[in-house]
């Protein structure tokens, strides 16, 4: 690796997306159905190994049910199966989905992460929810060369604790669906060997090396 985490900066919680008018209007009522009838219930995602598609089976794992994987060429053609009533639901990132939850074409079931998002306060966590062990979150990173001084490493993390601080900052984040937040060089790489952790585990249990 020739390269060292800085920081992350910008949080995106994941989030069950559904068509405006969909019979499922909570979380637990898509995981009720899906109980009710195991591998019926349909998602769809950007293509097997996927983000979405990984993050899909994780909320299954967690939600003690297996749903139905439809895949697609790319997040943008899932969303128009969820929208043409293909699928029944996606899971992305809430930016991914933010022009048509405020277009009204689509509703939010859940979010993840400790707490709802200041721009969507009327959509629930999945542990408010009851679905505990779903904590995906999609983050944005800094990273710079291996032989960067120790001083530049430092001021680099100083400078985008600060930025992310800021009130436009944070207002950006609100537009988007996400939260403006900052992770120092050592949470970073923690988190990220987390992330490794886990996605190394939903690959094995879908069958993916």
């Amino acid at each position: 690796h020739d390269l060292q985490p800085v920081g992350a900066f910008m949080f995106a919680p994941m989030t069950v997306a559904v068509k405006t008018g969909s019979p499922y209007k909570t979380i637990n009522e898509l995981v009720a159905a899906a109980k009710a009838n195991p591998g019926k219930v349909s998602y769809g995602s950007g293509g097997p190994g996927s983000a979405p598609h990984f993050t899909s089976e994780a909320l299954g794992v967690a939600s003690g049910v297996k749903f139905m994987h439809v895949p697609f060429k790319g997040a943008g053609e899932a969303t128009a199966a969820v929208l043409g009533g293909v699928v029944e639901f996606q899971v992305a990132s809430t930016p991914g989905v933010m022009g048509q939850v405020k277009s009204g074409s689509m509703q939010l079931l859940a979010v993840s992460g400790d707490k709802r998002l200041n721009a969507l306060p009327q959509v629930p966590t999945f542990h408010e929810s009851g679905i505990k062990g779903f904590g995906v979150i999609n983050f944005t990173g800094l990273w710079a060369p291996k032989n960067v001084p120790t001083e530049v490493m430092n001021r680099l993390q100083r400078e985008l604790a600060t930025a992310m601080a800021s009130a436009d900052m944070r207002a950006y984040a609100d537009g988007i669906g996400a939260e403006a937040g900052f992770w120092d060089s050592a949470t970073f790489a923690k988190k990220l060997h987390e992330s490794t952790t886990l996605w190394g585990k939903v690959a094995a249990d879908t069958g993916f090396d």
